[in-house]
């Protein structure tokens, strides 16, 4: 577990917690114990399982946990994911917070596996994009592979993506990436140059240059077919925009490298989980 999402679960817990949970503590026994499990309402992909595991150490480390499935499983309706036992004020405590990690994430690889099966025996890769919750980007990039997706840069730091607004504020495509060699070469770094294109006639401009990817933006997929045969694999190719489950196919037959859609992490709805006490075995 990294420092920043220890630091996020820590956030989470105070934000809940803010003075102590009042309605579990006027209510439950500081003595008395429980346990439970929790199961999936759903069927989707499980993700999150080490997050909501955190959740309940942090806040009880006597708690114990034993999961049935690993990150990555596909659970059906009705499936027990894991079980506890523990302090019954704690599991009250832990339980929302742990939750709203694990079903944010669940829905994330939930609909990630749905994008990559759509697409599977093609050439493509799904990939996900910057589009993440602001300070969830580690977790939900994590979400996108344990879905079978793959991860676009992670921020602006690691890959140089030339778009429409840089290139109208450089002056023009050709000076936009001329600029860009110039740095890389400059600052010693390695990072690929992608180009965002929306012409074959920026394509071919793009193509003059040592650049490792071409982006083709809202493309229809006659376009992108067309683009994918003129590139000729003289770089990496990736299809962005309007991309939705019922044209992914489609996009990648076209032979495209990757398909980048936004969806995966704004848009993906949560899977829902529910956390049930059972009586204590003697």
């Amino acid at each position: 577990m990294t420092d920043p999402v220890l630091l996020q679960i820590h956030n989470a817990l105070k934000e809940d917690l803010g003075d102590g949970d009042i309605t579990t503590q006027a209510t439950v026994s500081a003595s008395a114990l429980g346990q439970g499990f929790v199961k999936a309402k759903s069927d989707g992909v499980l993700c999150g399982r080490e997050v909501f595991s955190e959740v309940f150490r942090v806040v009880d480390a006597s708690v114990k946990l034993n999961w049935t499935y690993s990150d990555g499983h596909d659970l059906k309706k009705g499936d027990v994911c894991v079980r506890f036992e523990g302090s019954l004020r704690s599991i009250l405590t832990a339980e929302r917070t742990a939750l709203n990690f694990m079903q944010r994430l669940s829905g994330i690889a939930s609909l990630t596996r749905q994008y990559t099966d759509a697409v599977a025996l093609t050439h493509a890769k799904i990939l996900d994009t910057r589009k993440t919750t602001p300070l969830w980007r580690a977790l939900e990039k994590y979400a996108v592979m344990t879905g079978g997706g793959e991860n676009h840069r992670f921020g602006l730091y690691d890959m140089f993506l030339i778009k429409d607004n840089h290139i109208s504020a450089a002056g023009s495509l050709t000076a936009a990436i001329e600029k860009a060699i110039e740095f890389k070469i400059k600052n010693d770094l390695t990072c690929v140059i992608e180009v965002e294109t929306k012409s074959l006639d920026e394509i071919k401009m793009a193509l003059k240059f040592p650049i490792q990817r071409i982006m083709l933006d809202n493309m229809s997929v006659v376009g992108m077919k067309t683009a994918v045969d003129l590139i000729h694999r003289q770089c990496e190719v990736e299809a962005s925009g309007n991309v939705s489950l019922s044209n992914v196919r489609a996009i990648a037959e076209t032979g495209v490298d990757f398909i980048s859609v936004g969806a995966l992490t704004h848009s993906a709805p949560a899977m829902d989980y529910s956390l049930l006490l059972e009586e204590k075995r003697a």
